[in-house]
Formats: C-alpha cells, sequence, structure tokens
C-alpha cells in the first residue's frame, strides 16, 4: 500500500509539471578521495556553475563545483522556512543513486541554505560517478547531472580522428568489431562488413574491465562507427581507464567484444597511467608497502620531469601533506612512523629522503628538501666506527650493516651537498663513507656489490641484487657530480660493466635471481628500476637500456601492465613491477 501511495504522489507531481527525483536505490556510503565526503564548502579551493540554476517556484537552486578538490555541494536561495536542498550521487550513470545527500533546511529567517560537499568520484574504488543538486520547495526538481562526459582536451562523444594504437578487432558471424584509439587516447568502435541494422558501440570501465556501470552502450550506432570516447578521466583522479568496442549483427541476439585495452602509442604516457591506476588519493600512497611508495612516487617525478607531463604532479604535494605525520604499526608499515618518514628502518626511511630531493628538483620548493635534510639527519645518526669501522646501521637496533642503507646514505648526503650552497659537513659525510664502503668489503672480487657485512665485518657473500649495484652506481655518480672527481665516475662505470658482465644479465636482458621461478618479493619486484635510473647517470650504456625498454615493453599485457620479467615469458603484474618497467623506459632514448 505504501508503494501505491508514493506512486499516486508522484503521478500528481508530474501531472502539476514538476520534475521529480525518485526515491534512491540503496543508503549512501561515504566515499573519500582527496578529502571525505561532507567537508565543508567553506573550504573548496574552487566554485564554479558547470550546471544551468533550477528554478522551484521562484526558488534558486544552484549545483556548485570545485574540480580542485573534485567535489560539489547544493544551494537554495529565496527561499522560506523548510524548504530545502541535498545532492543525488549516482555510479552507474544514472540507473540509481544516493540521494538526499546532505540534505539542509532554511532555518527560521533565513532565505537559503546549503549542503556539505560531497565526492565527485571514488578513485580509491575506481568508480566514476556524476551529481545533481536537488530541491523541495512546495515541489521537487533536481538539475542536470554534472560530468555527464568525461572531458580532457576533448569531451566524449567527439567525432573525427586518426588511429595512433594498432587496431584491436574481434569477428561475429563475418563482421569485424574493431577497438581504434588516437594520439590523445580517446577511442571509437567500428564494425566493417556490416548490414542494414548492425550495432556497434564502446563500453568503458576504470576499474580495468572488472565491471563498467555507466560506461556502456557509449556511442551506440547502426551508422557503423562511433563518435569518440575517453579512455582516462582525468579531472576525476580516474587514471587506467580502459575501454572495448562491442557489436550486435541485426539479425542475431550474441554479440562480441574486443578484450580490454588502453592507450599504447606514447610509451610513457601509457606506462604511468598504468601505474597512477593504483595510486590511492586518500591516503596518498601506493597501498600497501612504505618503502616501494617512495620509489614509486620518486619514478613519477621523473616521468613528469621527462615529459614536461603535469597531469600527475598533484600527487607529489598530496603524498607530502598526507605522510608526513606519525601513523602507528601497520597503518604504513609494520613498523611505526614516527613522523617525517622516520621509521626503525633506516633504509626505508633513507629511500623518502632521496624521493623529497627529486620532489626539490621538480618543484623547487624548499619544504621537500627541508624534508630531505631532516631525513639525512636522522640515517646519518646510525653512522657507526665502532662496528666494522664505519657504515650505516640498517634498522634501529643496530643489528646488520647491509649495501643498500649505505648506499642511499651516500646518495642522500652528496645529493644534499649538490643543492646547498656552501655546504661542506654533508659532502664530509658523503666522501668519508665512500671511503668506507670502497674497503669495506661489500664490493667484491667482481665488482658485484654483496648484500652486507657479517658479525664479523667480511663480505657475507649473500646475493648480489640489482638495486645494491645500482646505488653504488648512483651514489658514486652523485660525488663525481660534487667534487668533479673523474675517479668517482670512472668507478660507477666500472660497477655497471661488471654488473651487464655478470649473471644479473641473461639473454642481455636484466634478471633478477628470483626472475625465473617468478619468486620475486614485493620488495624484489622493484631492484631492477633502481638499478636502471642509476646506470643510466654513468653514461654509455645506452644500447643496453634501449634494449631492456624495448623487451620490457613487448610483454605488456593490453591494459599496458608490464610484470616483474622483462623478457617473455612475461609474468604477473603489479605497481611495483610497474614502476620499476616506467624507470627503465625513461632512461630509454
Amino acid at each position: 500500500m505504501a508503494a501505491i501511495h508514493r506512486m499516486l504522489a508522484v503521478l500528481l507531481l508530474l501531472v502539476a509539471g514538476v520534475a521529480v527525483a525518485p526515491a534512491p536505490a540503496q543508503a549512501a556510503t561515504t566515499v573519500c578521495a582527496q578529502y571525505c565526503d561532507t567537508r565543508d564548502p567553506s573550504q573548496a579551493r574552487q566554485e564554479t556553475f558547470p550546471v544551468g540554476t533550477l528554478l522551484i517556484n521562484n526558488r534558486r537552486i544552484v549545483l556548485h563545483l570545485s574540480d580542485l578538490d573534485g567535489m560539489a555541494w547544493g544551494s537554495i536561495d529565496a527561499g522560506t522556512e523548510g524548504e530545502s536542498v541535498w545532492l543525488d550521487r549516482t555510479f552507474d550513470g544514472g540507473a540509481t543513486w544516493d540521494g538526499l545527500l546532505g540534505k539542509a533546511s532554511i532555518p527560521a529567517t533565513w532565505t537559503g541554505t546549503r549542503t556539505l560537499m560531497y565526492n565527485l568520484a571514488d578513485p580509491s574504488h575506481h568508480r566514476r560517478d556524476m551529481i545533481r543538486a536537488c530541491g523541495d520547495a512546495h515541489g521537487v526538481a533536481c538539475t542536470s547531472w554534472v560530468h555527464a562526459s568525461v572531458c580532457n582536451a576533448t569531451c566524449d562523444n567527439a567525432g573525427g580522428a586518426t588511429d595512433a594504437d594498432p587496431v584491436r578487432s574481434v569477428t561475429l558471424s563475418g563482421r569485424t568489431i574493431a577497438l581504434h584509439i588516437d594520439a590523445a587516447g580517446m577511442a571509437w568502435g567500428a564494425i566493417t562488413n556490416n548490414r542494414a541494422g548492425d550495432e556497434v558501440w564502446l563500453d568503458r570501465s576504470f576499474d580495468a574491465g572488472a565491471s563498467w556501470p555507466g560506461g556502456s552502450s557509449l556511442g551506440r550506432t547502426t551508422s557503423g562507427r562511433t563518435n569518440r570516447f575517453n579512455v582516462s578521466d582525468p579531472t576525476s583522479l580516474l587514471y587506467g581507464g580502459a575501454i572495448r568496442a562491442c557489436g550486435r549483427a541485426a539479425e542475431g541476439q550474441n554479440g562480441a567484444c574486443t578484450a580490454w585495452a588502453r592507450p599504447s602509442s606514447a610509451r610513457l604516457r601509457a606506462a604511468a597511467d598504468a601505474l597512477m591506476y593504483s595510486y590511492d588519493p586518500y591516503p596518498a600512497w601506493y597501498p600497501s608497502s612504505w618503502w616501494n611508495s617512495a620509489v614509486a612516487l620518486s619514478t613519477v617525478i621523473q616521468y613528469i620531469r621527462r615529459t614536461g607531463d603535469q597531469t600527475y604532479a598533484w600527487a607529489v604535494k598530496r603524498t607530502f601533506d598526507v605522510n608526513r605525520v606519525a601513523f602507528p604499526a601497520g597503518a604504513r608499515s609494520s613498523d611505526p612512523v614516527d613522523g617525517h618518514f622516520i621509521s626503525r628502518s633506516v633504509d626505508d626511511t633513507a629511500w623518502w629522503g632521496l624521493t623529497w630531493v627529486d620532489a626539490y628538483d621538480l618543484t623547487h620548493d624548499q619544504a621537500y628538501l627541508n624534508e630531505a635534510v631532516t631525513i639525512a639527519n636522522y640515517v646519518a645518526g646510525f653512522w657507526d666506527t665502532s662496528t666494522c669501522g664505519g657504515g650505516v646501521w640498517w634498522d634501529r637496533e643496530r643489528t646488520y650493516k647491509n649495501a643498500v642503507t649505505i648506499g642511499l646514505y651516500l646518495r642522500l648526503t652528496a645529493a644534499l651537498h649538490n643543492r646547498i650552497a656552501g655546504d661542506t659537513a654533508w659532502l664530509n659525510k658523503a666522501t668519508t663513507g665512500w671511503a668506507w664502503f670502497q674497503t669495506s668489503g661489500m664490493i667484491n672480487g667482481s665488482n658485484l656489490v654483496n648484500d652486507g657485512l657479517t658479525s664479523t665485518c667480511a663480505n657475507n657473500g649473500q646475493t648480489v641484487w640489482t638495486y645494491n649495484q645500482g646505488l653504488a652506481i648512483g651514489a658514486a655518480m652523485e660525488l663525481y657530480r660534487a667534487t668533479g672527481n673523474t675517479a668517482y665516475q670512472d668507478t660507477a662505470r666500472r660497477l655497471g660493466s661488471a654488473a651487464l658482465a655478470s649473471g644479473l644479465v641473461s639473454n642481455g636482458i636484466l634478471t633478477e635471481s628470483c626472475d625465473p621461478g617468478q619468486s620475486c618479493d614485493d620488495n624484489q619486484k622493484q631492484f631492477k628500476g633502481v638499478f636502471m635510473r642509476y646506470l643510466a647517470e654513468a653514461g654509455q650504456f645506452q644500447t643496453f637500456a634501449d634494449t631492456q625498454a624495448g623487451s620490457l615493453w613487448s610483454t605488456r599485457d593490453s591494459l599496458n601492465r608490464i610484470g616483474s620479467r622483462w623478457a617473455a615469458p612475461p609474468s604477473p603484474p603489479d605497481w611495483r613491477t610497474q614502476a620499476s618497467a616506467l624507470s627503465a623506459l625513461l632512461v630509454a632514448s
């Protein structure tokens, strides 16, 4: 009976000529992107009016938008006590929605009010939404949905364009259904050998093809070719979108679709887009690895510097602002984080120091360099001459002196000298540390860097990991830039040549010892990218770098994801392997 009453009420309003907002399909859930739902509009960094003002009985219903914050709010003006405004949000193109978000009623003696702010997308869960403002002023009506179309350089539903990517196709009853993508990252579908009534369309997904709510049947047509639609939505912080072309023969009930794909003609942009798919803007990191996130962000910074593409630049400041506070154990690492990216793992801390040096080089913002100095002071506190004559302890408990920590220490201290005018203190630490490292025994007779020292201060003979070799090269090159002494450069090149002549290279391709069995853990998956970055600084290895880039790119899947193995057969990808691969691509010609 209640349902009948609701239907009668809707019919009466329709007869009266009022646009009606049906009841929401489900209870609203809180969305967090850069900020969580219900943020105060006074904190908005921008205010635009993307759709027209709605009039209900001379009351004004307005939808306000801040793309900088990725949030919207609604207002009602020229009203009377008890009249109200709220937001609706849909994640499936308007089929259903969360309604009455932030509903606010006009208080006594006021003539208007506004809602709180709600997110325009849910990038943490790879969901795109649309929002509208609705009001009740002796009748219910809503504005148009905002961001119904994805707009980058060009908005959805555009014509024209020329193929830039290889065409992906599938056959259906003698027809060919093809997915085309242009250089701007927009896609269209086409059907050939078609007959009257045959249909073609696109589907767009923001969760790697797992679902496509609101992205189904884009541009559906019987003309033989759809218009163009964007694949990713940077405005909503939705990177790594996926698209496919689908078609149906007029005489049949079944259809066929191509595989999901992402644009790939611009190699660096495609690899970076696939990496940013995994960045979560609310906690502002790559869940859930602490030091790996530092290296991944550093790789994004390198991408920005190499290409000039500022699409992801916001993530640098976002990561810095959110994560320099303290966190309990389990929030960012198995250990507590004390603030300023400092934890008991000295090497993890030092990785963040290098990341903020990179951020300083990108932005020239002194705050990043200051943070790197804070981190370096902490790391330098673990330099200890009372055991093995020097070296930096790997952890706060002072249990191990190893190659990764001394390599990071050397690179970081020399980098600070090269960026702080008039410095002598950091340079002294770097040169003293390098002199110890060269005689520590960690560099073996083959000029390969073993993992660390035994309790008796001897080379422990453990695995030669590519990132330890790379850090030694990177440290030497930073010292060469600091001093002009070519002996450092010579050493870097000798270490690079030794690596390329060793078991670290198999059939011309850089290979971690864990690669053949696909047994690399989450740390090891990222090692090779570190090596390639620092090897490139030494010069004379460009042919090797180009070979790596060509090989690893050939192993990518249709979503431009690259695994740990850089030669066929490919291995399962994740964001760590993607960051490592992007580092290698960035140093190729």
